[in-house]
């Protein structure tokens, strides 16, 4: 299992502070995500069907009929690998670990990329995926570079994969409209910016006989009753939405000055992550920690990636923790 964000426990027992009493911004996700309702006693004894109206409501929100439903997008990044013969395949570096390390354990030949070295990469490999933005770094790609890159791919029976799970606060930059195309798959979740983590619910974009193909591969009630619910709820929630999307933004900017001010200028991010690269990256992640201030670390490159505070008690302590920090290195 590779290591990711969000292990509060084992830092609880690391540095023997108890999990309720930490602030945890290693994970990325939304602090104030979407506020979920009670739901019927039926989502929870009910074997799930397809016709409840979450796939009504996804196609609304992203804007395309070809879709399905998965349980998080981590269930589509294990199992598209297997339904492509060995081939090679580009994956963005530094990024989300997962993706190449599926691709990989179905036999394929993985090739990581740089951000500025992926175009000239095109022609070299039969399978292109990215993250976008990228985590941790921030990377960003145009419309038209993203388009262009899938219609060289598409031109000899390649794949371009897009995961946007961190796109819903920008969504103009989405490639969902543009779906379905061959070789397009782009692969959308609800767990950051509704802060649904728990719930794992994501979608894949692709062309329908490949999400056939898929859905077998996945099997039936990939995504459970209570979870179908509260994902049709939350992507029919356009007020939140749009209110979250300014709130996001601010925050955004708002940790990029705090972090500023104490040298710790971002190199790159998000709506709802910063990404601090410096090679006092595990002093000022133990530093915080010893604060119960949980942060996400790095080893290549050396790095920190750095969620939202909540609240204004939050930012109080991020601001209080990185203080102590800039005392000891004084």
């Amino acid at each position: 299992m590779l290591e990711h964000g969000g292990r509060l426990r084992q830092a609880a027992r690391r540095y023997g502070i108890v999990p309720a009493d930490w602030l945890d911004l290693s994970t990325g996700i939304n602090p104030n995500g979407w506020p979920v309702p009670p739901l019927s006693a039926t989502a929870w004894s009910c074997l799930p069907e397809n016709d409840d109206g979450l796939e009504a409501a996804a196609r609304t929100y992203y804007g395309t009929e070809a879709l399905l439903p998965v349980a998080g997008s981590q269930a589509a990044i294990q199992a598209l690998p297997l339904l492509r013969g060995a081939c090679c395949v580009g994956v963005l570096a530094p990024g989300y670990a997962e993706h190449a390390h599926a691709w990989r354990r179905a036999g394929h030949a993985t090739r990581p990329l740089a951000a500025g070295d992926v175009d000239d990469a095109v022609a070299q490999v039969d399978v292109l995926v990215l993250v976008h933005p990228n985590n941790p770094t921030g990377a960003c790609f145009t419309l038209p570079q993203l388009l262009g890159w899938h219609a060289r791919l598409a031109a000899r029976d390649g794949w371009l994969v897009v995961d946007e799970a961190f796109l819903d606060a920008t969504p103009d930059a989405s490639l969902a409209p543009f779906c379905p195309r061959p070789g397009l798959i782009v692969l959308r979740s609800l767990g950051k910016f509704f802060g649904l983590a728990g719930a794992r619910v994501g979608f894949v974009l692709a062309p329908p006989e490949l999400l056939q193909r898929l859905d077998e591969q996945l099997g039936p009630w990939a995504v459970s009753g209570p979870a179908r619910a509260v994902a049709s709820l939350a992507l029919e929630d356009h007020a939140w939405q749009t209110l979250t999307r300014a709130r996001l933004m601010h925050d955004a900017q708002r940790l990029c000055e705090l972090l500023r001010a104490y040298g710790l200028t971002p190199a790159g991010g998000s709506r709802l992550f910063q990404w601090v690269v410096t090679p006092q990256a595990a002093a000022i992640h133990d530093r915080l920690a010893r604060q119960g201030v949980l942060v996400r670390l790095y080893a290549e490159p050396v790095s920190l990636r750095i969620g939202l505070p909540a609240n204004d008690t939050q930012w109080q302590r991020l601001h209080a923790a990185l203080d102590t920090h800039a005392e000891v290195v004084a």
